[in-house]
Formats: C-alpha cells, structure tokens, sequence
C-alpha cells in the first residue's frame, strides 16, 4: 500500500521543484519538466501497485507542467524471488491533463536529445493551458502506454482506437478531404486537424467510426480564415458522404484578424455556417467538446450545431472552457461590460450550464469523451442500420416496479414507488413524489442512463435521460411531481418555487428539444403527471405560448414512436400537446388509479361551476335553518356557515368532477388507448415499444 522512502523522495522532488516554479511569473513558468527517481533497493511491484501508487501520488504534480515520472527501479519476480533483480523504468505522462498514461520499458542510458519540433509544439500549447490536437488523438488511440492508468478519481481509461488523418486535396476546385494516413503527426499547415477516428465500442465491436475535427491553438490561436474553413467544411462533407457523426474539439479566437486579410475571413465563416444548417436540418448529427477559449465565429458555429430546435448533437463542456462573443480584453477596451475573466463571461458553471445551452459538464477532456461514449451507447447508429443497436440486458421485462425503493426527500415521504399508487396513501395521486426515482425504477437496471441540461435553470421541473428499456435504447422523460426552491432573483408576477406537475417556459423548452434530438433516432417514452402550463405573468412574458407551441410542433415532427404514460395526474392545454390525434406514432395510456381531464376537479369547482356550487350550498338544510335568524348575531352566524359550506359543496363537486372525468372515460372516448396496473408498468412500456421496432 504505501513505499515510504520513494513516497518521501518523490514529495521532496515536487516541493522543490514547485518552490522553483512559484519564483516565475505564472504565464511564463517552464513546461515539459521531467522527475526522475532512482531506487537501489530490490522490491516486489506489480502494475495494479504502480498504477495504484501514482492515482495517489498525481495530486502533488498539479501546475508543475510535467511532461513526465519516470521511476528506475529494480523489480524482482514473485514467482522466483530467488533470481537477481531486473532493472526497469516506470514511466507516467499525461499529455492532455486528464488521463495518464502508465508504461514499463527497459532503462533508457542514451543522453537526453534536442526537443523536436513536434514537442515544441506540444509545450506551446501545453503553456496556454490547452491541448495539441495530436496529444489528443494519442489520448484517443491509446498511445504508446503499455497499460493505462485511471485518472486521479480511479475512473477506466478510454478505449483504445485508430485514427486516419485526412486533409485537403490539392488538385480539387472545391474543397475535398483526401486520406493522407501515414503522414507524421504535427505535419499540418492550417490550425483544423481532421480525420476518421474508429472506436470499437460493446455494441458497435467492428468499430465506431466518426469524423474528427480538431483545432490546432499553436497557429495563428486557432483563428479562422480560407484554409481552416474549407476544411471545415471538406470535414462536415466526408460525414455526410460516410453517414458518420462529427466530433469538433474546438479551439479558436475567431475569425482572423490581419493586416492582410480581412471581409474575406468572415465570408468564409459564413460559408461554414451555411454548411453546419445544410447538415444539421437533413439529420446531420454535430457533437461539439469545448476545452478551451471559443470566440466569436467559433462560437456561434458550435450554437448552430448544437442549440437549436433541429439539433441533435450535444455540447459538452470542460472546467476550462468558455464560449464568446467577444473577449475579456476587447470588451474592456470598448468600454462594454466585462468579468473578471473568459470563464466568468461564457464558462458553463455562471452561463452556459445554467441558461440550457451546454447539455453536460466534464471535469476535463478525459471526462468529456466519457460522456460521449455514454451518449452514443444510446444513440449511435452505424452506417447502413436504421437506429441505434439494442442492448442485451439482464432485467425481467416483467419486474415489478411497486417494491424499488424511493428514497424521502425534501417534499415527499414515500419509501416505495408502490406507495405512490397505492390507493391507502395516495388515494386521489395528488401527494408530491420523485419522478427521477420512478424513472429509475423502470428503466433497465444494467443499462445505466444518462441525464441531459441537469444544470438548466428554470428547467427543472423536465428531466431528460438516455436510457434502455427492455434493452431498447430511448429518450426518457419525466416531469418532476414534487416542487423545487426556485435559485435566484423572483419577480414579483411570477412563482416563488417550481410547482411540481407544471411545465414553465424553459421547461417546455427544454422538452421540444428533447423530443427533437430524439427524432428519426429512438423512440421517446414520457412519463406524464402533468397539471398544464404555468400562466402566471412572468411565464407569458417569458414566451410560454411559444415554447409551448414548440412541443406540439415536436409530436406532429416527431419520427418513431411516442409512448406517452400518464402515472398520476394530468390535465388543461399541455394534455393537447400530446394528443394522439397530433401524431399516428404516439401511444397514449394511463395507470389505473390516475386521472385525465381538461381541467382538475378542485380548478373546476372554483371557476367554472361556481353557479352550481352556490345553488348546492343554498339548498343545505343548515343554510336554509340559519336563513331564519334574526339580528346581527344571526347574520354572523349565517356568514361564517356559508363560508364553511360552500368549501364543503366545492369539495364534494370537484370529486363529483374527478370521478366521472377519470381515466377509463379517457379510454371510452379514444383519448387513451390502454389502461395499466402501476406493477405491470415495465411489460407494458417494453411492449409498446417492441412492438414496431425492427432491426
């Protein structure tokens, strides 16, 4: 578990070499340092000890700009502990911050070299705290590591794969990429790398191939003029003509600024943004990765791949990254409103996250492909097939789902989803519960899921997850059934919480979109406790009506099959947004036990049958009795019974309303085409969905 004298050596070589460091202005610190630990001793290690040993360790190496560890050791053989000790070398990198990388070789004796051309490059980028573009396809490829080492938080290493480099071709009018595989790396002469990269994945064992596009910071910072955008564009096209995603990892201070060029920069920015819309509205799918400064062009390329109502490619994110229009120092210069730097102007955790326009958050580069990989485990689909592959799961298509636990929180106290639909705690399905344990209590428990714009602000009561059920990859939604704090300022005409059932405008927003990116991919199961649209003042202003239009035209565009459940409640406008008359390919359903009707019982005793309520009340034999009092205590009495009784009558016509609009009068009337016992939930749900799926 522990080597105490190499532990005390190696934290003597970092401190001293930090306390070195700490006397240089931070812009300017040297990079590519090398620690080197020699070892006398004989000793026992094995690769799980070594790999362990350095998880523990690599915190001290933090803002030290190593290019590596390298340990001299004398390693004995556990199988023959009689045999002399074989000299080795331990050697640990992590050439792109987030992944390390952990090989054994014989002792390297030769003198050190001149750094090449290609590691100058590397220590460029590395001192602007980003990433060379071929550090990352080594990241991708697996490198040269004998054996990978899990990140610092013991999470696997990527999955090793094949990349070939494509680049321009030369003898083309227009622009083309051609394969150029087996030229070396850092060979490029514009700041857009691009090529296929082919990850064999559990599903896709042949490989998932997908086109890749990387941006070269040590050019020029990635700026953007003629050569960079027709390889863009030459890259958008390979994707189209190969039927591939493309993956786009960029880095870019926007569109060049010479004393040599100019217009002609932004038309030919312009031209990749005609090509990104042409792309994404014929089903192109563009993912972007952001794990460094994105500026003007560059930024509004990744909105247009990702943010729209038509996308279906996902923005991720790093810790590092930053999206702008314009730059901290320009802003200040033109006397505009400014941060303290890039991140606190276009960083995910102040804006990008919380207004819904990055999906996910990765702690670095490593991370981010992780979240990647997770995502097309849901949705990748190979070329020549029609969706996404199945998944073999070990979980009963018949399970229950009445006995998963459901944990109390803040708003509910149910310990079982049973208890949600058992009629002796939740009679009438208006007590507040978790939807997101529901949801994970139906859906495949080997398959995992994954959750899109958790980080949504004023989204929260829409959940979005990719998920499996019954090994079918789908879209997952849920609307929250319990009231969330509302974060931030409140305006004074609008909710002090979300209301749970109720959808708000960037809740509605966030479901279209949903709805959208699974399109034409995966079917979508929603699972409904569902009240109406939130009509206060504040929503309308904040384009409820719009937002909310926008989900029905995602049914009517819908392409694949919409398995709408309702588990407790629902009623008002958002039921005609999922009507079944709005698309042929949506399933419409209840559970026994829940309701369906335009309007809730309690609403329509207060507003629109208040006439008959009034009648109710006069008619009661103890109004009529007090009608013949006299005096002002008679009156009293008479005021302070009507008020008491007409509560009484409202109650009693609102579960007269309840009663009679429920959810097998939905079924009578073709509103609803099944209804469901909460246990046989699963079955059901995986039988809607097997149904027409073919393969």
């Amino acid at each position: 578990m522990h080597l105490a004298s190499f532990e005390r050596v190696f934290f003597d070589a970092t401190r001293t070499l930090r306390n070195h460091l700490g006397l240089r202005d931070p812009s300017r610190r040297l990079q590519w340092n090398r620690i080197a630990v020699f070892t006398s001793p004989a000793i026992f290690l094995d690769d799980q000890v070594a790999a362990r040993l350095a998880r523990r360790l690599a915190p001290a190496t933090r803002h030290l700009g190593l290019e590596k560890v390298i340990a001299r050791l004398n390693v004995l053989d556990r199988a023959q502990p009689e045999k002399a000790a074989n000299p080795l070398e331990v050697v640990i990198a992590d050439p792109t911050g987030s992944n390390m990388e952990l090989s054994w070789r014989q002792p390297h004796l030769a003198p050190l070299e001149p750094a090449r051309d290609y590691e100058r490059k590397v220590v460029e980028a590395r001192r602007r705290r980003l990433v060379y573009p071929y550090e990352i396809i080594r990241l991708l490829t697996g490198g040269s590591s004998k054996n990978g080492v899990a990140n610092q938080e013991g999470e696997p290493s990527l999955p090793p794969g094949k990349f070939e480099e494509f680049d321009l071709d030369e003898d083309s009018a227009t622009p083309t990429a051609v394969s150029v595989a087996g030229r070396p790396y850092g060979m490029n002469v514009s700041s857009v790398v691009l090529g296929v990269i082919d990850t064999p994945t559990e599903k896709v064992s042949e490989g998932m191939k997908r086109v890749l596009v990387l941006s070269d910071p040590t050019i020029g910072m990635g700026a953007l003029a003629a050569p960079e955008c027709d390889r863009i564009v030459a890259a958008i096209d390979l994707a189209e003509k190969l039927k591939l995603p493309l993956e786009w990892l960029p880095v870019s201070s926007g569109a060049r600024i010479a004393m040599d060029s100019g217009t002609e920069n932004l038309d030919a920015t312009a031209k990749v943004v005609r090509r990104i819309i042409t792309f994404t509205q014929s089903g192109g799918v563009i993912h972007i990765i952001v794990q460094g400064v994105n500026v003007g062009a560059q930024s509004y390329f990744n909105a247009l791949a990702t943010m729209l109502q038509h996308t279906r490619g996902v923005l991720i994110m790093t810790a590092s990254a930053s999206m702008l229009l314009t730059g901290r120092v320009a802003l200040e210069a033109a006397g505009a409103v400014s941060a303290e730097d890039d991140i606190a102007i276009g960083g995910y955790e102040r804006i990008m996250g919380l207004n819904g326009e990055a999906q996910f958050y990765a702690r670095n580069l490593a991370d981010a492909y992780r979240i990647l990989y997770d995502h097309y485990r849901f949705t990748f689909v190979p070329p020549g097939e029609s969706a996404p592959r199945l998944f073999t799961t070990s979980d009963p298509d018949t399970r229950s789902i009445m006995v998963f636990p459901c944990e109390p929180e803040e708003g509910h106290d149910f310990r079982t989803l049973g208890e949600i639909f058992d009629p002796d705690s939740n009679l009438d399905r208006k007590r507040p519960f978790s939807m997101r344990a529901l949801m994970a209590g139906v859906i495949d428990q080997d398959g995992g899921h994954l959750e899109r714009w958790r980080a949504w602000q004023g989204a929260e009561t829409a959940i979005v997850w990719d998920a499996h059920l019954g090994g079918i990859p789908v879209s997952l939604i849920g609307i929250e059934s319990r009231s969330l704090p509302r974060e931030g300022y409140s305006p004074t005409d609008g909710p002090l919480v979300w209301m749970g059932g109720t959808l708000f405008p960037l809740s509605s927003k966030k479901l279209s979109r949903a709805l959208n990116s699974a399109s034409g991919n995966r079917p979508v199961v929603l699972l409904a406790n569902l009240s109406g649209f939130d009509g206060s003042p504040e929503s309308m202003r904040k384009l409820q009506l719009e937002y909310g239009a926008e989900i029905a035209r995602a049914v009517v565009n819908f392409d694949g099959k919409i398995v709408f459940l309702v588990v407790s409640r629902y009623h008002g406008g958002a039921y005609v947004v999922f009507s079944g008359s709005l698309n042929e390919e949506l399933r419409p359903a209840a559970l026994t036990g829940s309701f369906a009707s335009v309007i809730g019982g309690g609403p329509a005793a207060a507003v629109v049958f208040t006439r008959e309520v009034r009648a109710r009340a006069a008619r009661d034999p103890r109004i009529m009795k007090l009608r013949w009092g006299s005096g002002s205590s008679g009156r009293d009495r008479l005021e302070s019974a009507w008020k008491e009784i007409l509560l009484e009558k409202q109650a009693e016509l609102a579960a007269e309303f309840d009663s009679i609009h429920s959810v097998e009068r939905a079924l009578e009337v073709g509103s609803l085409e099944a209804i469901v016992e909460p246990e046989d939930m699963r079955r059901y749900l995986i039988g809607e969905l097997r149904r027409e799926v073919v393969r």
